[in-house]
């Protein structure tokens, strides 16, 4: 029983239309899912991904009023961006720079090239060169040409109080394996790489140890959780009676319509879900047409009204 890799980031934004904006605009990715939050339904929730929203490549946010978050352990601290190939660094550096955005240098963390930056909110990302390796669906109306365009998720950066606990559950329970350690020069301990599936920068958790530092508090700028993928039904009800017999608390069974959930915190506390590949975000609109409405499950389609009018245009 294998998870496959980085199934969705969920992140937090206090400005929707900004945060709209940046993906689509400066960032050429896709919105392939304009929905609520299905626990929230006064909140936007938005799906940015590749041209065909393929699992592994959305990275997504809850349109939360939240003051901005504060850093500190017990958090995801980065999110990884997929491109192929140095000319697609330099490109990105230059484009982020010229649009006023907060970009660093290029620079080689873990043998792979690098870009950290910042959106306007202070949420963390880094452009990760991934070499090219395995597909991409580049979108044919990204304000991005096709060769330099975001092809997916990975590696995602957590920082804890306590790496061995952590470690427990990544490989105890998850299945993962810890096949690295390195040092990386914004981070004061070595980092540790945890490996899904086939591993590679799609399938992997970057853990860095800090004792010394607060516990971070959620909020604009910050990530709320993230999602593994389970190939099908079969693994995920597998995962679910996993996660029972070793007593570990859940949220049981959730069908968000678009995949199936499973949400547990590992022991510093981080939000971590499981989630099925599908059936993905055309059941309910056509692969053409995605994100041009406001999308909702079935279940919540007959307050459709009361919803729209609690939301805030997006422009």
């Amino acid at each position: 029983m294998q998870l496959t890799g980085i199934h969705h980031l969920t992140a937090i934004s206090a400005k929707p239309r900004e945060n709209l904006a940046f993906y689509t605009g400066l960032l050429g990715m896709r919105l392939v899912k304009k929905t609520v939050n299905q626990d929230d339904v006064s909140a936007y929730h938005l799906f940015y991904a590749d041209g065909k929203a393929n699992p592994g490549t959305d990275l997504t946010f809850f349109d939360f009023p939240a003051a901005p978050e504060r850093r500190g352990s017990n958090s995801i601290s980065r999110t990884g961006l997929r491109v192929a190939g140095e000319s697609s660094l330099g490109f990105w550096r230059d484009r982020l720079r010229k649009a006023g955005g907060h970009a660093g240098d290029v620079v080689e963390v873990d043998g792979r090239l690098t870009l950290p930056f910042e959106d306007q909110e202070g949420q963390r990302l880094v452009l990760v060169d991934d070499g090219g390796a395995g597909s991409a669906s580049p979108w044919e109306r990204s304000t991005v040409p096709a060769q330099h365009q975001i092809r997916g998720l990975g590696p995602i950066v957590l920082n804890v109080h306590d790496v061995a606990r952590t470690e427990q559950v990544l490989t105890g329970v998850m299945n993962m394996r810890r096949v690295r350690d390195y040092a990386a020069p914004d981070a004061p301990a070595q980092v540790h790489v945890f490996a899904m599936g086939e591993g590679g920068p799609a399938a992997e958790l970057h853990v860095i140890e800090q004792k010394d530092l607060p516990m971070a508090r959620q909020g604009a700028g910050g990530v709320h959780h993230v999602a593994f993928r389970t190939h099908d039904d079969v693994q995920y009800h597998a995962w679910t009676q996993r996660l029972n017999e070793l007593g570990i608390p859940n949220s049981g069974e959730v069908d968000r319509f678009y995949f199936r959930s499973l949400y547990f915190r590992e022991p510093n506390g981080i939000l971590f879900e499981i989630a099925t590949d599908g059936p993905g975000f055309a059941s309910d609109e056509t692969m053409e047409t995605l994100g041009e409405k406001l999308a909702l499950p079935p279940f919540l389609e007959p307050r459709r009204k009361q919803i729209e009018a609690g939301l805030k245009p997006l422009g």
